[in-house]
């Protein structure tokens, strides 16, 4: 089986294009790297990949389709600079499943072939039209045949399959991504891997004040997450004593407000230790109390490392079909104790003013809270395939 991977922003990146395309094909590599017979080689803008007979298409395709950098793939058939050949190709490709109307679309690349795309259209549709049967439809196709000419080769495909797009994971750095068990902060941390960024998770839980299902699904979005990127490191902070100072110390408005400062003080002390060079969040602006723009502006005075917000301007419908493609929603809906909602107050603050934060915060000793936190913090180190798990 040979399969052509595409790339469109890559294409666009000048004089690091190269670099940009070697990262894409290792990373198609990793994402393969449990699969028999997979080989991987850049081509003049698009990557050939190809697998042994003993590879199902079925456990090929999502491999591929889940690698940030991909615009688009396709299943092909490779024939010399032939005419014939890429006929007989074609005809080949429109009998592979029942169609009612075909059409050809061709790109010369090369440009120096002595046929033209509009003639190589006519001529292989031609004899598509002749061997099967069937009728050209120019304007709404059964199937839609693609022939492409390269300077070594002619490719034709029945197919042209959609990738995630953005650009490869590893080529932009490290963030530090606060995992909540809700629908918003995996979409949030998926969007920093698409443009580039390895994306290390922090999940703040409230066990043993709460029962261990926000444990099991942070676990669990940080694995199907990892199937983006590879490797990750999820941290498990657990952050209930923090919370029950907070309660005991500070007036009850301000609890979400401090719970959020509290979060990013610790989850900074962490990026530090893997070098992360910001923080990410799933805040999306006015969704709930403290997602106003006074909370988030107080939150954030709380540290200096700079927090990413990919989702300020989108709506809770927007989010959920990112979800629902990126394959958490279904993790993410599932019932869970979030640390979030233990000791919430009836009425919190929506416009809290930072000089009332920093009274209450006058009461509670912060350095020996985030150590505390820090000290009884768990690392788990989240490989896929499996097979990459040795060199964590």
């Amino acid at each position: 089986m040979r399969v052509i991977v595409r790339y469109h922003e890559i294409a666009l990146k000048g004089r690091h294009r190269p670099f940009f395309a070697q990262k894409l094909a290792d990373n198609l590599r990793k994402a393969t790297s449990d699969l028999p017979g997979i080989g991987v080689r850049p081509m003049a803008g698009r990557i050939a990949l190809t697998a042994s007979d003993g590879v199902p298409w079925a456990d090929l395709r999502p491999r591929i389709e889940s690698v940030f950098g991909v615009a688009n793939f396709s299943r092909v058939r490779e024939v010399p600079h032939d005419v014939e050949a890429a006929k007989q190709a074609a005809i080949a490709a429109a009998r592979e499943r029942p169609v009612t109307s075909f059409r050809i679309t061709t790109r010369r690349s090369w440009k120096l072939f002595p046929w033209d795309s509009i003639q190589l259209d006519r001529e292989i549709g031609d004899a598509v039209r002749k061997a099967t049967g069937l009728p050209v439809d120019l304007d709404e196709p059964d199937l839609t045949l693609f022939v492409e000419v390269l300077k070594d080769r002619i490719l034709v495909s029945s197919e042209r399959l959609r990738g995630p797009g953005g650009v490869p994971v590893g080529v932009s750095g490290r963030v530090l991504a606060l995992l909540s068990g809700g629908i918003d902060s995996p979409v949030a941390a998926a969007r920093l891997m698409r443009r580039g960024c390895t994306v290390h998770l922090v999940s703040f839980h409230a066990f043993p004040l709460q029962d261990r299902t926000m444990l099991d699904k942070a676990k669990a979005l940080a694995r199907e997450l990892t199937r983006r990127q590879f490797r990750t490191r999820l941290f498990l902070v657990p952050f209930g004593p923090v919370q029950q100072t907070i309660v005991a110390s500070c007036p009850a408005p301000l609890r979400v407000v401090l719970y959020r400062r509290f979060m990013l003080r610790i989850a900074e002390q962490i990026a530090a230790r893997c070098s992360a060079k910001a923080l990410v969040t799933g805040e999306s602006l006015g969704q709930v109390a403290s997602q106003t723009l006074d909370n988030i502006l107080t939150i954030g005075e709380a540290i200096r490392l700079p927090v990413l917000r990919p989702l300020i301007g989108m709506d809770k419908d927007e989010i959920t079909a990112e979800a629902q493609r990126l394959g958490t929603f279904e993790i993410s809906t599932l019932p869970d104790q979030d640390c979030c909602q233990l000791f919430v107050p009836r009425g919190p603050a929506t416009a809290s003013a930072l000089d009332e934060v920093h009274r209450a915060e006058g009461a509670l000793d912060i350095p020996s809270l985030v150590s505390e936190a820090l000290a009884s913090c768990e690392i788990e180190h989240l490989a896929f395939p499996a097979v990459l798990s040795h060199a964590l």
